[in-house]
């Protein structure tokens, strides 16, 4: 079959390509990111790229790939490749990297000082080192390898059965020869009892490291963890790192993951592709400490439910099909090498316990690390996204539920919505005499779209400025240029082309208030279900834990006035960021954290709000700014 020569702009670098290859599927193939949300079909229309030379074909209609930008614009989702060929990504479809890790939060509030180091803790982790010298055999004393080493165990260290790994078994032989019978075990708790999954020559345990990953739907987040000595630093967390999960190329949300996997190889390459991302972030760590793989004696990985089953390769089918039901919601320990972690393969990884299909581990790590599940007090915990997650509860009790917000809050379904990346605008402010905006973007460079907290920010202020009314549609009547009746229906302009990357104007319109009150209001009906549901009221809540990347950069007070959040003081808020990042490295740092978090799961009660009609009824009465029961937001309307 024919190849073509398919160079990329302003990457400036070129690929290999089969003569009717798909456009998009190359590109996620060789690496190369174009925002794609809808899995391939067509209909997100974010794939866009320019033409700039070449011969193409088109999966469906042309009309469908061309954008209305010119000819040469085409969606890569629809495009096959039919020779040489040079295509530019522009800015709104190229997948900014840099500002996962230079996004700095504006700490309206923060969490406690206990939760922002593990310094503190003593580490007494679930795979642990242990030295031993071992006795040469003699003509008198030729018991097996694998049994005199165990003996030392049993009678030095006083454990019970201990099983060796196939692996090393091949390796021991030659292994405790070759050090003189002076070697360094790992020995790590499994599902099958105690198992040695590493041998290593020499006294080495105080070279011990362990991962913790927390794999989100779009992002995907890495820290070591120097299990030894923390005394350099303060904290026994020595590098981490992020990047943008590689499965949303083949879409936003889990839904359509989901249904890519009933595609010919779909599952497979969701699975090769998060862990192709698990990989990067692992070479980076390892990379920037200056530690060998061998000396990292476990990793630890919470994800939601449906990353979990992309994970380990299971079949996520029956997540999204009523009665929603999960393959499993304990998963298994498994070994690096069974998914392609590469260098560790006999590395044990261990993943956060589920509770139902849309409560994951990930919101089980980020209970625990609030520490909500240990206090007298009552808490909700948040975790505001597509698919966002409420926990309240105390030591005693735990209730959980899920709502799915949809992808406004990451600039999904938003006209010139995007994630948070370099040129988003994230806060706004508007002259509630002028109508003027006065706009922040994240890097301080040229507005290129606008993001989650941007999106709050901007309804927020224009329902203060009376720019919007109560129900998200437009005053029609101001003195301003700036509300205009745009191709999709009215519009307020917050930069114009002259000042943005992309020359074009960038725009708030009534569907896209519209699709954020949607969002907001299945948030706020789904924590008021959950609190009607335990006989409680919103002012009995001692905290509002908001976890997650995207709350940490929420104003509440803003997310007030658009009935996002409920009406407290805003000294019960507490900000705790990656909170499942943070769990996973206390599961990795101590085997108290590992058993709190098989309790937590098993003590959450989960409310199915999916046919739920009590939710229903509390949606429908968010769906206004702040709320149709306006003694909810009393305080919050009289300042604003």
């Amino acid at each position: 079959m024919d190849k073509h020569r398919i160079r990329f702009l302003p990457l400036d670098i070129t690929y290999l390509a089969q003569d009717g290859e798909n456009l998009l599927d190359f590109a996620m193939d060789v690496g190369v990111h174009i925002n794609a949300s809808c899995g391939g079909n067509g209909t997100c229309k974010r794939c866009k790229v320019r033409l700039v030379e070449g011969r193409v074909d088109f999966c469906q209609d042309q009309a469908l790939s061309v954008s209305g930008h010119g000819e040469d614009i085409v969606l890569a989702c629809q495009t096959r490749i039919k020779g040489d060929a040079v295509f530019e990504i522009p800015l709104e479809s190229q997948i900014d990297r840099s500002a996962l890790k230079s996004r700095k939060s504006p700490n309206i509030l923060s969490a406690p000082d206990s939760l922002a180091s593990l310094g503190g803790i003593s580490p007494d982790p679930v795979a642990y080192k242990i030295n031993i010298t071992l006795e040469p055999p003699g003509i008198d004393n030729n018991m097996a390898d694998s049994e005199r080493l165990i003996r030392v165990l049993k009678n030095s260290h006083n454990m019970g059965d201990v099983k060796i790994n196939l692996n090393i078994l091949k390796r021991l032989p030659s292994l405790l020869r070759n050090s003189g019978w002076d070697v360094t075990l790992t020995i790590a708790e499994t599902d099958m009892g105690l198992e040695i999954t590493d041998v290593q020559v020499g006294n080495t345990p105080k070279k011990q490291y362990a991962l913790a990953i927390d794999i989100g739907t779009t992002t995907v987040c890495g820290q070591i963890i120097d299990l030894w000595d923390c005394s350099k630093t303060g904290s026994r967390v020595i590098g981490e790192s992020a990047d943008y999960n590689a499965q949303i190329s083949y879409g936003d949300d889990v839904i359509t993951r989901i249904m890519h996997t009933r595609k010919k190889g779909g599952l497979k390459r969701l699975q090769e592709a998060v862990v192709k991302t698990i990989n990067l972030i692992i070479d980076e760590l390892t990379d920037k400490a200056g530690i060998e793989r061998s000396f990292i004696s476990h990793m630890v990985c919470a994800g939601n439910t449906t990353m979990t089953h992309l994970l380990l390769g299971v079949e996520p089918r029956y997540i999204m099909i009523s009665p929603y039901t999960p393959a499993f919601v304990f998963p298994p320990v498994i070994k690096g090498g069974d998914i392609g972690i590469k260098g560790l393969d006999n590395t044990p990884l261990y993943l956060f316990p589920c509770v139902s299909s849309y409560v994951g581990g990930d919101i089980v790590a980020g209970v625990i690390s609030s520490g909500m599940a240990k206090e007298g007090d009552i808490s909700l915990f948040i975790d505001i996204g597509t698919n966002g997650e409420i926990v309240l509860g105390n030591k005693d009790w735990l209730m959980c539920a899920s709502c799915s917000a949809g992808p406004a809050f990451e600039g999904g379904g938003i006209s010139h919505g995007m994630r948070a990346a370099k040129g988003a605008i994230e806060q706004v402010r508007i002259n509630k005499k002028t109508y003027e905006p006065m706009i922040l973007t994240i890097g301080h460079s040229k507005p290129l779209g606008i993001c989650g907290s941007g999106l709050i920010d901007s309804i927020a202020e224009m329902l203060s400025a009376g720019i919007i009314t109560e129900n998200g549609r437009f005053n029609r009547e101001l003195p301003t240029d700036r509300v205009r009746e745009g191709k999709d229906g009215y519009e307020y302009v917050l930069c114009y082309g002259k000042e943005t990357q992309t020359g074009r104007d960038i725009c708030l319109t009534e569907i896209d208030i519209d699709n954020i009150m949607r969002a907001k209001a299945a948030m706020f009906a789904g924590c008021k279900v959950l609190l009607d549901s335990a006989g409680l009221y919103f002012n009995e809540l001692k905290r509002v834990i908001i976890a997650g990347g995207f709350g940490h950069f929420l104003d509440p007070s803003k997310a007030q006035i658009i009935g996002l959040l409920p009406e407290l003081p805003l000294e019960r808020f507490v900000f705790i960021g990656n909170s499942s990042l943070m769990g996973a490295s206390l599961f990795a740092l101590s085997r108290e954290y590992a058993s709190e978090a098989e309790r937590v799961a098993r003590m959450m009660t989960n409310i199915e709000l999916t046919n739920n009609n009590r939710f229903m009824e509390e949606f429908m009465a968010a769906m206004f700014l702040p709320h149709t029961d306006l003694r909810l937001f009393s305080k919050t309307l009289g300042v604003r």
